[in-house]
């Protein structure tokens, strides 16, 4: 049975790896070509590929957008706001 958080909504469309739409979005902690960290109604969703970009952005309506080959998704643990690779990560190497 899938636990779902109460009042939290998440939605993720991704359409032929190369477009990316994103709703319950609560900020873009960071992003460039490769990588973008974002925080989201359910934690924070890390997003690989290449030559990624935003097409669009509405924090007011948690949208988000993502042009560019996706190559992943993945939400990092609670408590954790650094994939390693990321902006923080290259900064603290």
């Amino acid at each position: 049975m899938i636990e779902q958080s109460k009042g939290k909504r998440q939605e993720l469309h991704l359409l032929q790896r190369k477009l990316l739409e994103i709703c319950g979005v609560l900020n873009v902690e960071s992003f460039d070509s490769e990588e973008f960290l974002l925080q989201t109604e359910l934690g924070h969703l890390t997003i690989r590929g290449q030559n990624l970009h935003i097409k669009n952005l509405n924090l007011e309506q948690g949208l988000v957008s993502i042009e560019g080959l996706v190559n992943s998704l993945s939400y990092l643990d609670p408590g954790s706001k650094s994939s390693g690779k990321g902006l923080m990560g290259k900064l603290f190497r």
